[in-house]
């Protein structure tokens, strides 16, 4: 990844601004009044407050960073160092555990949004192991793959957890003779239920400001978690990305629409949606990759 390739450079449009603008007033949320502790005391109209506050930056924001989370840095830290290790293996013994169109866990250096490769090397490994997932995008598709971790042979510290289709990554941006053509991560929405991310002091993180379009920086917070855009020196990122099961169905709750408020999206399936998403991750595809909004309705 020493050379930037053209399958790297974004379209002139989307390309990275070097001048940094920095974000006033993102939502950073004090989780303390819902963390139990041995000796904590719930206070009703402290989580209510924490509940409000929440619910004001995915509304005005569609995303947060939180303090006091009740994951240890020592955790953190030792996460971080691990990912340092597993990069700084030689590339021959990274793809050793590549991964492909069967087994989409463990290591990856041409990941792509919008069609055009991300300047980062990734390490993903799931939550629920194994993890059933639908074999194609295709409706009439009925049958369910399995997928399994492949570890890297000299890292023991790595290990998984269990639930869902929900997986964890790990980012690593090296550094870029052309900052200025590329991004570590191209612009994108993640479309699971919820994004959790821990990355390093280098920062990174892009939001796309909702008055007025421009692509804002946002400046890291010591120990908090936030969602990854991308940036042009070398960093590590570990997102934790909650998913659903792969049979279900995302749909308004019912009590939250009627004749005067009818749905905005269509239901979908979460695992073929998730299972069409994968197919850009391995060749460019003629037209843009499946989103939320191909599901909203027509007004």
């Amino acid at each position: 990844m020493g050379e930037v390739d053209l399958a790297f450079i974004q379209d002139p449009d989307h390309r990275p601004k070097l001048s940094i603008t920095e974000a006033e007033g993102i939502p950073l949320i004090d989780l303390s009044p819902i963390i139990s502790t041995p000796n904590s005391i719930s206070d009703p109209i402290a989580i209510e407050g924490v509940v409000r506050e929440i619910g004001n930056a995915c509304r005005d924001w569609g995303f947060f960073q939180v303090i006091n989370h009740g994951v240890s840095l020592d955790k953190l830290l030792k996460i971080e160092a691990v990912a340092r290790k597993f990069f700084a293996l030689p590339l021959e013994e990274k793809r050793k555990i590549m991964r492909d169109e069967k087994n989409i866990l463990g290591y990856y250096d041409s990941e792509r949004n919008k069609n055009v490769r991300d300047w980062k090397e990734l390490f993903d490994f799931t939550v629920k192991e194994p993890t059933f997932v639908p074999s194609s995008p295709d409706p009439e598709d009925k049958e369910v793959i399995e997928w399994y971790n492949q570890w890297p042979a000299y890292l023991p510290e790595l290990s998984y957890f269990k639930e869902q289709t929900s997986f964890i990554r790990l980012n690593h941006y090296p550094p870029c003779p052309s900052p200025e053509l590329t991004l570590g991560v191209g612009r994108h929405k993640d479309g699971g239920a919820l994004t959790v991310l821990a990355q390093d002091d280098v920062g990174g993180l892009e939001v796309k400001r909702k008055t007025d379009g421009e692509w804002i920086w946002v400046k890291p917070t010591p120990n908090a978690y936030v969602i990854n855009v991308g940036d042009k020196k070398e960093r590590f990122s570990m997102p934790f990305f909650l998913n659903p099961a792969h049979y279900t169905i995302i749909k308004p709750l019912e009590e939250l629409t009627n004749e005067e408020n009818p749905a905005k999206y269509k239901p979908y399936s979460w695992g073929k949606f998730f299972a069409h998403r994968q197919l850009s991750n391995y060749k460019k595809l003629n037209v843009e990759n499946i989103q939320i909004h191909h599901f909203r309705v027509s007004e």
